[in-house]
C-alpha cells in the first residue's frame, strides 16, 4: 500500500512539473511568452520604473491561420524584435497588426521595431494625440470608438469604452476565445492601484462596469500587469476604485 502511495505521489509530481514546463512557450531574461488558450498568448517584458522598480508588463498575441496580431509592444525595440522573431520562427506566422492599448511606454515602447518591418499599428485617436505630446513612437491608424481587425478571417474588436488608467485606454476583445485584454485599466487580483498620474479615478469603476455590460460572458481577462484570470478581475478592479459613500 505504501509503495502504491509513493508511486502516485511520483506520478503527480512528474505530471505537475511537466505541466508547468509546458505552460511557458518561450523564456529569456527579457521576455516570457505564456499560452492562455489554443490561439492566444501573453507576452511579458520588463520596465524599470522610479516608483515601482522593475515591473513585468503584459501584452497579448492572437494567432489564427498563420497570421498573428499583437496587442501592446514589449517595453523596447530590442525585446520587440525578440518577440517578432519568435512569432515568425516558432509559430511560422506573419504579424498583420500591432494594437496599442494606451500611450504609456509599457504599451508602445517597442513600436519602432514593428514599423521598421512595415507592420501597421492601430490605436485610439486620443492615444495618437497623447503619444505626439509625449514624444513617443506614434501609432499610425486611429479610431474613435470601436474598430475591428481581422486575423486569419477571425475578428478582434478594439473598443474605447471610457477613461480609467488613462483618458485613452481601450480594451481588445477576442470573440473566439471570449477573451479581453484590458491593459492597465484592469488589475490582477490583490494588486494595488499602481500608477495613477494620468488616471481618471472617479470614472475608473464606471468604465469597468461598462466593460461587463458590453461583454457579459467573458471567460478570460488579461490585465496589464500580473496574472490573468476571469471576470473576477473586473469585479476586483471595480471595488478597488469604487468611490466611498458617506
Amino acid at each position: 500500500m505504501k509503495k502504491i502511495f509513493l508511486f502516485l505521489i511520483f506520478i503527480f509530481l512528474f505530471t505537475s512539473c511537466k505541466s508547468q514546463k509546458n505552460s511557458i512557450a518561450y523564456s529569456s531574461e527579457t521576455l516570457k511568452i505564456i499560452p492562455v488558450s489554443e490561439n492566444s498568448y501573453i507576452h511579458i517584458s520588463y520596465l524599470e520604473t522610479d516608483d515601482f522598480g522593475k515591473v513585468a508588463c503584459n501584452g497579448l498575441i492572437f494567432i489564427n491561420n498563420n497570421e498573428a496580431a499583437v496587442f501592446d509592444t514589449p517595453t523596447n525595440s530590442e525585446v520587440s524584435m525578440e518577440l517578432i522573431k519568435w512569432i515568425a520562427e516558432d509559430k511560422k506566422c506573419d504579424i498583420t497588426s500591432i494594437t496599442i492599448n494606451h500611450f504609456h511606454d509599457d504599451c508602445l515602447g517597442g513600436l519602432d521595431a514593428f514599423h521598421k518591418l512595415g507592420i501597421p499599428s492601430f490605436a485610439n485617436n486620443k492615444t495618437i494625440i497623447l503619444a505626439k505630446e509625449n514624444a513617443s513612437s506614434i501609432p499610425q491608424i486611429g479610431f474613435d470608438d470601436k474598430m475591428e481587425i481581422t486575423v486569419g478571417e477571425k475578428k478582434v474588436i478594439n473598443h474605447f469604452i471610457g477613461e480609467a488608467h488613462t483618458k485613452d485606454n481601450i480594451i481588445s476583445y477576442v470573440p473566439t476565445d471570449n477573451l479581453i485584454f484590458g491593459g492597465c485599466m484592469v488589475k490582477s487580483l490583490n494588486a494595488s492601484k499602481g500608477y495613477t498620474g494620468d488616471a481618471n479615478t472617479a470614472e475608473w469603476s464606471n468604465t469597468i462596469k461598462k466593460i461587463k455590460k458590453y461583454y457579459p460572458n467573458v471567460n478570460l481577462v488579461v490585465p496589464g500587469h500580473g496574472a490573468a484570470g476571469n471576470e473576477k478581475l473586473l469585479d476586483y478592479t471595480i471595488q478597488l476604485f469604487k468611490e466611498p459613500t458617506f
